[in-house]
C-alpha cells in the first residue's frame, strides 16, 4: 500500500460541532497520519443566513448557546441541561433534537414563556430544506405535521421574533465613537 502523505475529509457543515471529529483526529495521530481540516459553514450560521434573521439583536439577545439534549447519545455534561442553559435568556440553537421537542418545550416554557419564538430549520442548505416558525407552544405540533423526525435545528429565543421592536445597534450612529469612526473635533 501506497504512504499516505495526507488524509483529508471535506465536510459540509463545520466539524468542530457535533461531528465527532475528535475522535477522528485521536485516531488519525495514533497512526502518525497528517491531516487537515477544513471548516465549513456551521448549520446555525447558514440557517441564520436563509432565514435572513440575526440571532443577536441588541437588548433583546446578545447569546448564542449552540447545544443539543441527551436521547440515545452521549449524556449532557453536568450544568449543560436545557433548564440552565435557558435560564440565560439567550438565543439557542439546539441540534440533534428535533425528536425531542416534548423535553424542549417542557424545559423552556418556564423560562422564556409558552409565547416565545420557535424555528424549526430542516436540511439547511439542501434544496428541500424548509424552515417552520412558531411558539415554543405550537413547534412540535407543526414538526409532526411536516413530518420531521431529523435533521433538523431547533431555535429559540426572542431575538426571533418577527417584525419585533428593537433598537437600533449603535454601529452606524454618526455619535458612537470606533476605531472606524473617530471623535470629531469640535470647531470654534
Amino acid at each position: 500500500m501506497p504512504p499516505v502523505t495526507m488524509w483529508r475529509a471535506f465536510i459540509p457543515a463545520d466539524p468542530s460541532i457535533y461531528g465527532a471529529i475528535a475522535e477522528q483526529m485521536c485516531r488519525l495521530d495514533g497512526l502518525r497520519i497528517p491531516y487537515e481540516i477544513t471548516p465549513g459553514v456551521p448549520a446555525f450560521a447558514a440557517a441564520a443566513a436563509a432565514l435572513k434573521t440575526e440571532l443577536t439583536i441588541p437588548e433583546v439577545a446578545q447569546t448564542i448557546i449552540v447545544t443539543r439534549t441527551a436521547m440515545k447519545s452521549s449524556s449532557m455534561s453536568e450544568g449543560e441541561d436545557l433548564a440552565t442553559l435557558g435560564k440565560s435568556g439567550a438565543t439557542l440553537a439546539i441540534h440533534l433534537s428535533v425528536r425531542n421537542l416534548r423535553e424542549v418545550e417542557r424545559h423552556l416554557i418556564p423560562l422564556y414563556g409558552a409565547d416565545c419564538s420557535a424555528v424549526v430549520a430542516y436540511r439547511v442548505g439542501w434544496p428541500d430544506e424548509a424552515f417552520l416558525h412558531g411558539t415554543l407552544a405550537d413547534i412540535r405540533k407543526k414538526v409532526r405535521a411536516a413530518k420531521i423526525t431529523r435533521t433538523a435545528l431547533i431555535f429559540v429565543g426572542r431575538a426571533l421574533a418577527r417584525g419585533a421592536d428593537f433598537r437600533d445597534s449603535a454601529l452606524y450612529d454618526a455619535d458612537h465613537v470606533h476605531v472606524l469612526r473617530l471623535k470629531r473635533k469640535k470647531t470654534a
